[in-house]
């Protein structure tokens, strides 16, 4: 009995071990191969496919089989959110020695159309702005094909706009898309209960090394105003350029909330109080060099900030120092007093000038403004002709700037605008009225391209113009100009009476640059547009043209044009510009002129 049972147990282990084994020598993989659709469809019912989850595992026939049963379903539950409520799918399931080709046939058919769009928000919410804004960019809007990724992303920009005008509390209370599917349309009903618009109350300051009444001036709003996003983002990037905080947190406290008023909570971390800074440098217009510096970002309880800054470069040479002292108010004003040793030496000119300056700058209607009194004497010399100046004038200067990405403009632009004038007297040597105004724009082409445009004009009235030192004079030509000539070779030619003196200097000093004769120029006209288009996320090739020219009078305009190409390198200590640029139709002017700089868009 006992050599039977085992005989019996023997034979079946055998026969599993022969099914088993006969499972596994059928075991295979999945391939799908789907027509009728491309594109985001295609990838939609990739991605909602079970039998794509086993393109790399080994499956039997009968898991086969019922992976391809529910593909049906699958492909129709993925297309629906695309707006495809009609999705037909046949197809067969093909066995391939060892592997299964499952053949999906999709006609998704007519898209479902929105018929109407019914949103509803109670009280006077949709007066605001922000609501307005989210409500006209609703989609699908009604004719369009239903897309529930757009409808999901619409429904959360309105609530966000409503949270961002004060409606803390604001819910939604009907959210409902109807599909018709006998007449292929859908209907979208959506309505909002806002509640109370809340006011701005108590702003609190925690971790900052500072008395929070230093702290107020930041605030850019009148206790009991409405709350709006827009007023807590700007105080946080207000704290941001204040330099004085590692990390800058601002937001509503909506838990302690009550009686329509919100308090405002910022949470604050001061940063390194003392930066050395230091490095090397190269630029085609000042050459290889170093710089270094020290800045306290605050000496006191007040805030006061004191900064240090040498450069020494193969053609430039500064020293300065700066001592500013911000003022109450919610406009960042700032004074601020400064020294500057400067010595440059250009193909054009030569300067070593000193100077004093006191500005104040605050915020205006959203632009800086700064006015100013700058004293500046020095020696120079321009195209070889010694000169030297002493002038005490004021100057006034608005800036604003916009970007979406401050370290990859994507979207942005910015505009300074600036005067100056001086009255020969005691302290100047001449007197003078100058004006310019440089403006650049960037913006997104696609996913990989972007489009640049700048400009910059000057113009100038003055007595005697040979005392203008060469930072007063307008040139064009160099790295942020027509990159086609050198830095400052374009402008106004030194008056025939002069050359031979200019000439004698040559020949008296041998190593002194001979070649350009310029001046420099009254007024100023350039303009450039660029093409930057980037095939790998941190590098980019780009194409330009610049074009325009430093002249002294409207007569002696002569237009240069410089055209090029050039690579860009997001490098992580900031956008590396290397750019290869030619004269066009210049008889006088020959070569290739290579412009590097190193530094933001704007």
């Amino acid at each position: 009995m006992f050599l039977r049972a085992c005989r019996r147990r023997l034979a079946s282990l055998s026969c599993l071990a022969l099914l088993l084994g006969a499972g596994a020598a059928h075991a295979g993989r999945v391939t799908v191969e789907i027509d009728g659709v491309d594109g985001a469809l295609r990838d939609a019912v990739l991605g909602g496919l079970e039998l794509e989850q086993y393109a790399s595992r080994d499956v039997t026939a009968a898991q086969a089989r019922r992976l391809y049963e529910h593909a049906d379903a699958q492909v129709r539950s993925a297309l629906e959110p695309h707006g495809y409520y009609g999705v037909t799918v046949d197809g067969e399931l093909r066995e391939n020695g060892d592997a299964y080709v499952a053949v999906l046939h999709v006609k998704p058919g007519e898209p479902v159309k929105v018929a109407t769009v019914d949103v509803r928000i109670d009280g006077d919410a949709d007066g605001q702005r922000p609501v307005r804004q989210a409500l006209a960019a609703f989609a699908p809007a009604k004719g369009a094909a239903l897309d529930h990724a757009a409808y999901e992303k619409s429904k959360a920009t309105i609530q966000a706009a409503l949270f961002a005008s004060g409606y803390l509390d604001a819910e939604l209370v009907t959210h409902q898309v109807e599909v018709t599917r006998s007449a292929n349309t859908a209907d979208i009903h959506l309505a909002w209960k806002v509640g109370t618009r809340y006011r701005l109350g108590t702003t609190t300051f925690e971790g900052a090394q500072f008395p929070s009444k230093f702290l107020e001036r930041y605030i850019p709003w009148a206790k009991g105003d409405f709350y709006t996003q827009d007023q807590v983002l700007a105080l946080q990037q207000r704290l941001i350029d204040a330099d004085y905080f590692a990390i800058v947190q601002v937001e509503p406290d909506v838990e302690h909330a009550a009686d329509g008023t919100v308090p405002i909570k910022v949470m604050l971390a001061p940063a390194k109080r003392t930066i050395y800074t230091g490095g090397v440098f190269i630029g085609t217009d000042t050459g290889p060099g170093v710089r270094g510096g020290v800045e306290r970002r605050w000496n006191n309880a007040s805030g006061h900030k004191f900064k240090v800054e040498t450069i020494v470069a193969t053609r430039l040479k500064t020293a300065s120092a700066q001592y500013r002292i911000p003022l109450a108010g919610p406009d960042n004003h700032n004074l601020a007093f400064g020294a500057t040793f400067r010595d440059e030496n250009t193909d054009t000119s030569t300067a070593r000038t000193f100077g004093l300056a006191a500005t104040d700058s605050r915020l205006w209607r959203g632009w800086t403004r700064t006015l100013g009194l700058k004293f500046l004497t020095g020696d120079f010399k321009v195209a070889n002709i010694k000169g030297d100046t002493t002038l005490l004038y004021p100057e006034a200067s608005l800036t604003r700037k916009k970007a979406d990405d401050p370290a990859f403009v994507r979207d942005g632009w910015s505009l300074t605008f600036a005067a100056r004038t001086g009255q020969k007297g005691l302290v100047s040597d001449t007197s003078f009225l100058q004006a310019s105004a440089d403006a650049k724009w960037i913006h997104g082409i696609g996913e990989h391209g972007r489009f640049i445009a700048r400009g910059s004009l000057g113009a100038t009235h003055v007595g005697d113009f040979d005392k203008l030192p060469p930072e007063l004079r307008f040139f064009a030509g160099g790295d942020r100009s027509i990159r086609g000539y050198g830095f400052q070779t374009v402008g106004p030619p030194l008056p025939d009476a002069l050359v031979p003196v200019a000439q004698a200097y040559c020949d008296a000093h041998p190593k002194s640059d001979c070649q350009d004769f310029v001046v420099g120029g009254k007024n100023l006209a350039v303009a450039s547009a660029e093409y930057e288009y980037y095939f790998k996320p941190n590098w980019g090739i780009a194409t330009f043209i610049d074009t325009g020219d430093a002249f002294s009078s409207f007569g002696s305009y002569r237009q240069k044009i410089g055209v090029g190409v050039g690579a860009r390198w997001r490098s992580p200590f900031g956008m590396v510009r290397v750019d290869l640029g030619v004269p066009v139709r210049d008889d006088q002017n020959h070569g290739v002129e290579l412009h590097i700089v190193i530094g933001p868009d704007l």
